[in-house]
């Protein structure tokens, strides 16, 4: 077997651009004082009213038991509803609260900032080739699984 450098490793250059991109939308969250997850399940929420936890899970790419803490979070900060289902009384239907639509609103509006400094960092035929190339990454790594 042979070894590969740190820096030779597309995956370490994959991770650190995407530690970026976390820390600098955690930041733009801030002023909404809301974590980037939190804020993932209220815009998914604000597209979606009425979605199930698990529905909300896959979307924002958690696990159903982050995504109930993360609903736990924002219940309790008021943000959003959970009521039982009109005809599945074991489902619950969440729904963002006039205080969660703001939070949603404040928060989209840094990561958007976000979004589109980092688009501008490109030429849009750059920005065509990298997404070809980042979809060329998932499907080669979905197809090690």
């Amino acid at each position: 077997m042979t070894s590969m450098a740190p820096e030779e490793r597309i995956g370490s250059h994959l991770k650190r651009a995407e530690q970026a991109l976390l820390a600098a939308k955690n930041a733009a969250c801030k002023p909404a004082g809301v974590t980037v997850p939190q804020y993932a399940a209220l815009l998914w929420l604000a597209e979606k009213p009425g979605i199930s936890a698990a529905a909300l899970a896959r979307l924002c790419g958690v696990t159903p038991p982050t995504m109930n803490t993360v609903l736990k979070n924002l219940q309790e900060r008021g943000l959003i509803e959970r009521t039982p289902h009109e005809w599945h009384r074991n489902v619950l239907e969440t729904r963002l609260t006039d205080e969660g639509r703001a939070a949603m609103e404040l928060a989209d509006a840094g990561a958007v900032r976000v979004e589109r400094a980092l688009a501008a960092a490109f030429t849009p035929e750059e920005r065509d080739v990298f997404l070809a190339l980042l979809g060329r990454c998932a499907r080669t790594l979905d197809a090690q699984r």
